[in-house]
């Protein structure tokens, strides 16, 4: 049972710890709690304070709308020609069905905001493999959801088994639902505990589950960026190895262990006070792990045609300081070096020599244009062969060095270096000159 409260419950239960941080502009409380809703924690976060959604059980939602049931046997087509192929919620609000990917014949099975202009999606499933056109997503008759391409060939399901639903239901929430009428109407399986980038206001992050960024702005395939609640109830955000799935060294710890409870949720919820100013027909809100690994907070109104997504909030302030450590390509990818922040998103540079390894994505780190040759060809000067960029203030705290060098003048330092086939990244400072172990990571600009 998912933790039933309101936000005048709070601040009549919790009033002491509401009273210590009314004066900010903005509140956002963890809140963890076990199966039988008893409230487990109540952390003001320090430098990150987490959003609030208001969560109210699901399950009723899936007895009120028998009349917008999906039955088994269902399908959607991939089409361009078939914008209108969708599944809607009772009121409109959110859809299911084919998102095609900018001018490409290619599709995701995804969520999407229906009634504003720009389709914005809030979940979706394929990311790393694009359906084309003329793909189908089912519902079959014997109770399998499935995505496949053109010739049947499978492209998608959840990973969960599924033991059998008897329709899908589109709910206003956002979350699409596949429900088993013949065991109370329980939900096999739901988009809200499988998440993409976003969660939305009433979804629930259990112990274990991920939120992964995509890749770039509009490259919907895994991005090395994740949003976890972990076993011990920590909620945390960290980069990870793609291949294998390891994560790396935080760079967000909410700090929220209680390891003797292993039934705990977070549930992320929405204050009525955000902060935000109240819109005639109200206001759309998400949280959304972007492609740059921060996590944002933005707000839309639901009537205006010619409105945007606004940032409201958003962690950690300073991605870039916050990620340290040698793993992970930090913040801009290997090879590259932060300019400065906009909006808590990084604007990441190439060293001189160097050219991104994804021109639609600096984010993604950065390739050296040229390889060095240990060995010289017909007898060719070195000095001949390179030529030395001078970025200036650019320091590199946390790569490795493997060699140092003291007393220095600048002539000699680079006379070295251009007869040294390891070399490619030097930092200098009142005479010491750091050779630094290839690649570099969380270059920062002073």
């Amino acid at each position: 049972m998912m933790l039933l409260c309101s936000c005048f419950l709070l601040s009549k239960f919790y009033t002491d710890d509401l009273n210590k941080i009314e004066a900010l502009p903005f509140v956002y409380i963890l809140m963890i709690s076990n199966r039988n809703s008893k409230l487990m924690a109540l952390s003001v976060l320090h430098h990150a304070r987490l959003l609030l959604i208001f969560v109210l059980p699901s399950w009723p939602l899936v007895f009120s709308q028998a009349n917008h049931e999906i039955r088994l046997g269902s399908s959607l087509i991939a089409s361009e020609s078939v914008s209108s192929s969708s599944w809607r919620s009772p009121s409109g609000e959110f859809a299911f069905g084919f998102h095609q990917l900018g001018d490409q014949n290619l599709f995701l099975i995804a969520i999407w905001f229906d009634k504003i202009p720009k389709k914005t999606l809030a979940w979706y499933a394929n990311g790393d493999k694009p359906a084309p056109e003329g793909s189908k997503v089912e519902l079959t008759s014997d109770g399998r959801f499935i995505l496949s391409d053109p010739k049947g060939v499978e492209i998608w399901r959840p990973q969960k088994f599924l033991n059998g639903f008897t329709h899908a239901l589109m709910l206003d929430t956002g979350n699409f639902a596949l429900v088993n009428e013949d065991q109370n109407s329980t939900l096999a399986w739901e988009s809200f505990k499988n998440p993409a980038d976003t969660i939305l206001p009433t979804q629930v992050l259990e112990i274990g589950r991920t939120v992964s960024s995509r890749t770039a702005e509009s490259n919907y395939s895994k991005g090395r960026f994740q949003l976890r609640l972990k076993p011990d109830e920590n909620l945390v955000l960290n980069t990870f190895d793609l291949q294998t799935g390891t994560p790396y060294p935080n760079y967000y710890g909410s700090n929220t262990n209680d390891a003797a409870n292993s039934s705990n949720s977070a549930e992320l919820m929405l204050p009525s006070d955000q902060g935000v100013e109240d819109k005639p027909g109200g206001v759309y809100y998400r949280a959304t792990l972007d492609f740059d690994g921060v996590f944002r907070i933005y707000t839309r109104p639901k009537l205006q045609n010619n409105g945007s997504w606004v940032q409201a909030w958003y962690f950690p302030k300073d991605i870039c300081s916050d990620i340290k450590g040698d793993w992970g390509g930090g913040s801009c990818g290997f090879n590259s070096y932060r300019l400065h922040d906009k909006n808590g998103r990084p604007t990441c540079e190439c060293l001189p020599g160097f050219s991104p390894v994804d021109v639609d994505n600096k984010l993604n780190g950065c390739k050296q244009n040229l390889t060095q040759n240990c060995e010289a060809e017909g007898g060719s000067n070195p000095e001949d062969l390179y030529q030395k960029g001078e970025p200036s203030n650019i320091f590199w705290l946390v790569s490795a060095n493997f060699e140092k060098m003291d007393s220095l003048n600048e002539d000699v330092c680079w006379r070295s270096c251009l007869f040294d086939c390891n070399y490619v990244v030097v930092v200098h400072n009142e005479g010491t000159y750091w050779k630094k172990k290839m690649s570099v990571l969380n270059g920062r600009a002073n």
